[in-house]
């Protein structure tokens, strides 16, 4: 998709052209409300809370020195792609060196065969389908952890040669990510056993710890604070770009749509996420908004991957690359993206129930926005 129109707004701009202006501008409703919003406050939140611990601080000034972080970073993105780009790559590399002391934690305790406790018993006694359910709800918090390489094509038109570097970009770097992920997670089993793990509400720095005491727990809080800063860089450098093709649709303030003839990038829809994420933050909100809507990120996430049935179906753009095992493969992640959505509404029905009436209030927005265009 991001090698065939590769355009600003990324997932908008497939909905809107497979599936109309509804859908697309729903997805760019559910950004700004809550998702990318919200996500910005939430791990804006976990960088200070972090931060203040490992300096030895008040936790007062966790949410100052949240509200610090959003406002520089929308200031160093507002600046220009290549200065978000910039800070991405070094707190990128400062996130992998973290991990790579933990792996390597890992590997030092597994190789002195550290004794851990035995698995606990009877974790397989639970009924099949419950074990299945439970499995598609706890995937939730493994693709957020997994998430971002989205992101990226929300920026394609701003990539050198994107029908050419985005898939590699994609291919490579979701490659990394797995593999880092993977040997962390056996570094994780190697240093604290599989009950330890199960009891860890912080595997990280329990992990670190148990290899080298106090000090390993701080040198994974300073990895975390690295690594949280560095994703609310992409949260921050990305969205704006969906607010960017809303507005030149006529669906949202048409000054979103301008790029700023300095910098070329989208300040006042820069300006605008950093204001309502701010108040997130500040107001605590967040997180009930993100348990509300998370199941329905992976509606959208579903239907921007079926795009590609949609485009293809038309004949519409195709490019050099194109998708191994088509249709297999984009088939097989709008089932597992149709999976975790039944599992979180069967597993917190309530919490559905309000994320479809957040996403849906965008009906009436939509509605009056589109009117609006119409009578201009």
């Amino acid at each position: 998709l991001g090698a065939g129109a590769p355009r600003a707004g990324g997932g908008y701009v497939y909905l809107r052209d497979a599936f109309g202006p509804m859908p697309a501008f729903l997805y760019g409703w559910t950004q700004l409300l809550v998702i990318n919003t919200g996500g910005i406050a939430a791990v804006a939140i976990t960088f200070a809370s972090y931060s203040v611990d490992v300096a030895g601080a008040s936790h007062v000034w966790i949410k100052p020195l949240a509200v610090s972080a959003i406002v520089l970073l929308s200031g160093v993105n507002a600046a220009g792609v290549r200065f978000g780009a910039w800070v991405q790559n070094a707190f990128t590399l400062l996130k992998l060196a973290a991990l790579a002391l933990l792996v390597g934690a890992g590997v030092w305790l597994f190789t002195h065969d550290v004794a851990h406790s035995p698995p606990p018993e009877g974790m397989g006694g639970a009924p099949e389908g419950s074990l299945v359910l439970a499995m598609g709800t706890a995937l939730v918090a493994v693709l957020f952890a997994y998430g971002g390489w989205q992101h990226a094509n929300n920026i394609a038109e701003e990539i050198k040669e994107p029908e050419r570097r985005l898939p590699l970009a994609l291919i490579i770097g979701v490659g990394i990510v797995v593999t880092v992920y993977v040997a962390a997670n056996a570094a994780y089993l190697a240093a604290l056993g599989p009950e330890g793990l199960a009891a860890s509400t912080a595997p990280a720095a329990d992990a670190l710890r148990a290899a080298a005491g106090r000090w390993g727990g701080v040198a994974i809080a300073l990895g975390v604070a690295c690594s949280t800063f560095g994703i609310l860089n992409v949260f921050i450098m990305a969205a704006p770009r969906i607010y960017q093709a809303m507005a030149a649709d006529g669906l949202f303030f048409a000054s979103v749509a301008r790029l700023s003839p300095r910098t070329r990038t989208p300040t006042v829809g820069i300006w605008i996420q950093m204001v309502w994420a701010v108040l997130l933050a500040l107001s605590g909100t967040y997180g009930q908004l993100l348990d509300w809507v998370v199941f329905g990120d992976w509606i959208f996430f579903g239907l921007i991957v079926a795009t590609l049935f949609a485009y293809r179906g038309r004949g519409g753009p195709r490019a050099a690359f194109q998708v191994p095992a088509y249709p297999l493969l984009p088939g097989l992640f709008v089932a597992a993206a149709v999976f975790v959505v039944y599992s979180s509404v069967v597993s917190n029905p309530r919490n559905a129930i309000y994320g479809t009436l957040l996403i849906g209030a965008g009906i009436p927005a939509f509605l009056g926005w589109r009117r609006a265009a119409g009578s201009h």
